[in-house]
């Protein structure tokens, strides 16, 4: 994997990645941005989100359930020194659907958590808490 940053000015960057997408980054008013792009630890979180919910609607594919839209919500706390890093992480999945079994959904966020998730792993390797919950809505 790649990706190049390159600076705009102030704390404005462009990222583009190996696949040719491109992320505005900036940072907020108080920090010397004009807030044309995210933060960096958003993005963090983005990714996190990003990295489970693809895993959760892969896992509920191949279990042949019918999801019709699931949305991740990502809340986090940070230390209050320097570095800032996240010390918790929780994770909401809403997941919509006809017919969808409970049961595979709970195994769909555990596998996601305990197994897939890439970004997850390496944020617990670094003492990150992540807790994670999901919510089933019939349609």
């Amino acid at each position: 994997m790649y990706a190049k940053i390159q600076w705009k000015d102030a704390v404005h960057f462009e990222a583009v990645a190996d696949s040719g997408h491109t992320v505005l980054i900036d940072g907020p008013p108080d920090g010397g941005g004009q807030n044309r792009g995210s933060r960096p630890m958003e993005l963090v979180l983005m990714g996190l989100g990003g990295c489970a919910s693809f895993d959760v609607i892969a896992i509920l594919d191949t279990q042949r359930q019918k999801v019709t839209d699931c949305v991740t919500h990502v809340t986090a706390s940070r230390v209050d020194e320097i570095p800032q890093v996240f010390d918790k992480i929780h994770l909401k999945f809403v997941v919509t659907g006809e017919g969808l079994d409970e049961r595979k959904v709970a195994r769909a966020v555990s596998l996601s958590a305990d197994k897939y998730c890439s970004a997850s792993r390496m944020l617990e390797a670094g003492g990150v808490e992540i807790t994670h919950e999901y919510e089933v809505v019939p349609t």
